[in-house]
C-alpha cells in the first residue's frame, strides 16, 4: 500500500492550493481528480478580480486570460444602470480549463503527485490515519494517508463518507446555468449584472465577455423564490436581450453553487474539508476561486504543522477553523447579511435603491465594507428601517 502524508480529493483551486502548500513544506502529497480533465467541465462565470489574484499570491499569465475587464454595469429591474468605472484593469475573464491546469501544474512542480480520472470510492480509519480506496479505470488501489482533505465540491461525497455533515439548506444553494455564447453584441471590456425578482429570483444574470463577440451568459436563482428552472429564466432573458437573442450557444454548464451555510467546524481527526465542499464562497456574487485557494493555503499550512508535530487530531487541525474564520469567515458572514437584505427587497424597492447607489458603493458592498452606507440609505424608507438595522 502506498503511504502519503496528505491525500487531497478534488483538484480545483482548493485542492491545488492544499497540495502545493503541503508539497512546498516537504510533505509526501497525492491529489486525485475524478474528472478526466482538470478544469473541465467548469461551474463558473470565470471572473477573477485583480484583488483576488493578489490575495491568492499568484502570477497572472496571459495565456489563461480571455478578456481584461475595466468596469461593470449593474442593472436594476427597471433598467436603471449603476456604472462602475476603474482607472485601469480591475480583473479578467479567464479560461478555467487552462487556469485550473495552471494551478495543478504549480502544485505538481512543487512536488505533489496529481492523478486525473481517479475517484475515491471508499474510506476506512485505522490507528495511523485513513485508508482510501481509489478507482482508476478498471483498477482498484488503496493508499494510506495521515490527513485526508476533501476538496470535492458542493456535493462532497468524501465528507459524507467520513461522517461530516456538510449538507446545505435549500435557501443557501443557488441553481446556476451558463451558456458560452458566440456572435453576441456586448461591451467587451465590462461585465454586466442584472437583478430583479422576475429576471432572476434570489440571484442575478451575468454577462462576462470572453473576447470579440463571445461571452459567458449565465444565471443563478434560488428556491423558494424561483418558480421555474434556472434555464427557463435564462432563456427568457436572452430572448429579450437585443445583443444576445441572435447569438449561438457553444457550451453549456450547470450546477449548484453554495451561497451561505458556512461551517463552524471543518475538521475531524485526520480530516479537513476545504473550498466549495466547506461552502467557502462569497454569498452575494457566488465567486469562489480566491476563497477556495486562500482556504487551501490556510489548511495546507495547518496540516503541515500537524504532520511535523506527529499530531493529526481534530484539536490540532482546528487551528484551520480559527484562522479561516478570523481571516475570511467573519467577513463573508457580514456579506451574507447583505445577501439576505437584497433578496428581501421587492423590484420597486430595488429600483428605488438604484437611484441612491453609486458604483463605488457596490464595490464596497461586495467586499463587506459598505454595509453601514446601505443601512443609512434603507432608513430613508420607514418600512425598511428594521431591515436596515440588520446590517448594523
Amino acid at each position: 500500500m502506498e503511504r502519503y502524508d496528505i491525500v487531497v480529493v478534488g483538484v480545483g483551486p482548493a485542492g491545488s492550493s492544499v497540495a502545493r502548500v503541503c508539497a512546498e513544506n516537504g510533505l509526501n502529497v497525492l491529489a486525485i481528480e475524478k474528472r478526466q480533465e482538470i478544469g473541465s467541465p467548469k461551474r463558473c462565470g470565470e471572473g477573477l478580480s485583480k484583488s483576488s489574484a493578489e490575495r491568492m499570491g499568484i502570477e497572472v499569465k496571459e495565456w489563461w486570460i480571455r478578456q481584461t475587464i475595466y468596469g461593470a454595469s449593474v442593472y436594476a429591474p427597471n433598467g436603471k444602470c449603476v456604472r462602475i468605472d476603474y482607472e485601469g484593469p480591475e480583473g479578467w475573464v479567464i479560461e478555467r480549463k487552462l487556469f485550473d491546469k495552471f494551478l495543478a501544474t504549480e502544485a505538481a512542480n512543487a512536488g505533489a503527485k496529481i492523478i486525473a480520472k481517479a475517484e475515491a470510492i471508499g474510506v476506512e480509519r485505522d490507528k495511523d490515519g485513513i485508508k482510501v480506496k481509489i478507482k482508476r479505470g478498471n483498477e482498484l488501489r488503496y493508499v494510506h494517508t495521515k490527513i485526508l482533505v476533501a476538496c470535492d465540491g458542493i456535493e462532497s461525497k468524501i465528507a459524507r463518507m467520513m461522517g461530516m455533515n456538510t449538507a446545505l439548506k435549500l435557501i443557501d444553494t443557488a441553481s446556476a446555468v451558463q451558456y458560452e455564447m458566440a456572435n453576441v453584441d456586448i461591451d467587451e471590456d465590462r461585465i454586466e449584472l442584472y437583478f430583479g425578482n422576475n429576471i432572476a429570483p434570489g440571484g442575478y444574470v451575468w454577462i462576462f465577455p470572453k473576447g470579440k463577440r463571445v461571452a459567458n451568459v449565465g444565471i443563478g436563482v434560488r428556491a423558494p423564490m424561483a418558480k421555474k428552472r434556472a434555464i427557463e429564466y435564462l432563456n427568457e432573458f436572452i430572448a429579450k436581450h437585443e445583443g444576445l437573442a441572435n447569438g449561438s450557444i457553444i457550451e453549456v454548464n450547470a450546477g449548484g453553487v453554495p451561497v451561505g451555510g458556512f461551517i463552524k467546524d471543518m475538521v475531524m481527526d485526520n480530516f479537513m474539508v476545504v473550498g466549495d465542499a466547506a461552502h467557502q464562497v462569497n454569498p452575494i456574487h457566488g465567486g469562489g476561486i480566491a476563497e477556495a485557494y486562500i482556504a487551501g493555503r490556510i489548511a495546507g499550512n495547518v496540516a503541515s504543522d500537524a504532520i511535523r508535530k506527529g499530531d493529526c487530531s481534530a484539536k490540532t487541525l482546528s487551528k484551520y477553523n480559527k484562522i479561516w474564520w478570523s481571516e475570511r469567515g467573519n467577513k463573508l458572514s457580514r456579506i451574507l447579511k447583505l445577501r439576505k437584505v437584497v433578496e428581501s427587497l421587492s423590484d420597486s424597492e430595488l429600483n428605488w435603491l438604484a437611484e441612491y447607489l453609486k458604483g463605488e458603493d457596490l464595490v464596497r458592498l461586495a467586499r463587506s465594507s459598505g454595509l453601514k452606507r446601505l443601512a443609512m440609505i434603507l432608513m430613508k424608507k420607514p418600512k425598511l428601517i428594521k431591515l436596515a438595522k440588520s446590517l448594523l
